[in-house]
């Protein structure tokens, strides 16, 4: 992961892919640039828990790509304490489910055959309190991943983070299909915590450990831990997350994840708490009879509402975290401003775009209509690939500057969005900020796209950045009415046009 340089000292980005979710490679802006957090587009529900072991309360998901088969992980659970519609459903022990998909879109329960539920084992339980009943297990509070680690023994590829209670903490399972589980040990690997929430761990191929992330009470306030272990099962005393900058504010769960793209930056997407009162506002919102039902079980449930945020980091322990929401509770009538919806699932995949002839984007998922009725939704979010936060500027322009940089690579790509009338120009200068002949700003023709990976070229010189490899560079982006996602020095490759209007012409 990459750490803080010394002030002047060049950041060597190898070949590395880069996003501007940070300010870290910028030594500045001027004009009208600005650093602007992006929102997922709300799409479709893809799954509905409505199986008699699940519920209303189904959260604390995990969903990975494996090897082209999608796999979730989500827990049954039902809260009886709602309105009249709840009541459908009895009251049931918490399970851990399982269900797959070919595309990430559409979604199946594999008959599993593994646990009774009601006299059948026709059903995708995967975890049950009896499995747990050594360390006081809950099958509720889990999280599963697929370990990347080279090293990991095949018996272990599948891993459950669990919370127990002979002694308090987190437990380890392990499987080698991710279906059968067994405990890795009767000792907790983490002990220092409230554990109450979704609580995950993962292996960091850049640092080359495991990290894990998980609940914690800081001044009364909920907030994250973490802590690295080598072996998975010894991890050091945890530390809080900083985010220097943001306002205090309660964080319930975390969803930290390396970036599929670019591991050496972390990605969380918490649930921000927000605890209120009964004031006009509140009573305005919609499901005010809900609301009025869960109070009757706790005040909280009936005034506590979510939404989610965007924080990243380059350390795994000091996140810049965006105080604007991510997602917002959204424009629904029925089934929204409910505390429990909006939690991000943990983990994105890629999906075939909405629109035709467009490339691929990611899905995020988040609960919907949480402990309303007997069932509650899985709702898919979309984004543009690296599309999270982007250095943009309006149509009268603006520009950043990098720090100083030192690259492997032929050719820069970029990742951006322009209008017809505005554009994207990059100037290459040294350390010291002198233009380089052949890759100065008038070289640059202005880009128009939307592309996630355009090669970008300079009059003289085409898109052949390999002289400069290897020696301490700047970027300077001059922007005009678009959005700068991200940057990379790729191998280089010469350009070969197809006919055109002035017949073949090859662009060095």
């Amino acid at each position: 992961m990459t750490s803080p340089t010394s002030a002047g000292e060049p950041v060597d980005l190898g070949s590395r892919l880069e996003l501007l979710v940070d300010d870290f490679l910028l030594e500045g802006m001027t004009g009208g640039a600005r650093l602007e957090l992006h929102h997922p587009v709300r799409r479709e529900v893809v799954f509905c828990t409505d199986a008699p072991w699940e519920g209303n309360a189904c959260a604390y998901e995990s969903i990975f790509e494996d090897d082209g088969l999608f796999r979730l992980y989500y827990h049954g659970l039902h809260y009886r304490f709602s309105g009249p519609p709840a009541q459908a459903l009895p009251d049931h022990p918490g399970v851990l489910c399982y269900a797959e998909s070919d595309d990430g879109l559409h979604w199946r329960r594999p008959d599993l055959g593994l646990f009774d539920f009601g006299g059948s084992k026709a059903n995708n339980i995967v975890l049950t309190a009896e499995v747990l009943e050594e360390v006081g297990g809950d099958p509720v509070h889990t999280a599963v991943f697929r370990d990347s680690n080279p090293a990991c023994p095949a018996d272990e590829r599948y891993k459950i983070v669990c919370v127990g209670s002979k002694p308090a903490g987190l437990y380890a399972l392990k499987s080698a299909d991710g279906i059968h589980f067994s405990l890795m040990s009767r000792e907790p690997i983490v002990t220092e915590g409230a554990f109450d929430s979704e609580n995950l761990a993962f292996w960091d191929p850049v640092r080359e450990e495991y990290r894990e992330y998980h609940r914690g009470f800081r001044d009364d306030r909920r907030d994250i831990l973490t802590s690295a272990s080598r072996d998975f099962l010894h991890f050091r005393a945890p530390q809080w997350l900083e985010y220097p900058g943001a306002p205090p504010e309660q964080l319930y769960i975390n969803q930290v994840q390396p970036y599929f793209r670019a591991p050496h930056i972390f990605m969380g997407f918490p649930a921000r708490y927000i605890e209120g009162d009964w004031s006009e506002p509140l009573l305005d919102l919609p499901g005010l009879d809900e609301r009025l039902a869960r109070a009757k079980e706790h005040p909280r449930y009936g005034t506590a509402l979510t939404d989610a945020v965007f924080m990243s980091s380059r350390d795994g322990l000091t996140f810049n975290r965006w105080p604007e929401a991510f997602i917002r509770p959204g424009p629904r009538r029925r089934g929204s401003w409910v505390y429990g919806d909006n939690f991000i699932f943990w983990g994105m995949i890629l999906t075939p775009s909405m629109t035709e002839d467009a490339p691929d984007e990611i899905s995020l998922f988040a609960t919907d209509d949480y402990w309303e009725g007997t069932s509650m939704n899985m709702r898919r979010y979309t984004l543009r690939v690296d599309g999270f936060v982007s250095a943009a500027a309006p149509l009268s322009g603006g520009e950043i500057l990098t720090r100083p940089i030192v690259f492997n690579g032929g050719s820069l790509a970029i990742n951006a969005d322009t209008s017809a009338a505005g554009g994207v120009r990059v100037e290459v200068q040294t350390a010291a900020g002198v233009p380089i002949e052949g890759y100065a700003l008038d070289d640059c023709p202005r880009i128009m796209c939307d592309d996630l990976h355009h090669i970008v070229r300079w009059t003289t010189n085409g898109g052949d950045l390999r002289p400069l490899a290897g020696k301490p560079v700047r970027l300077r982006f001059i922007l005009s009415d678009a959005d700068l996602y991200s940057f990379q020095f790729v191998p280089y490759a010469p350009v070969v046009r197809e006919q055109s209007q002035v017949g073949q012409v090859t662009v060095p």
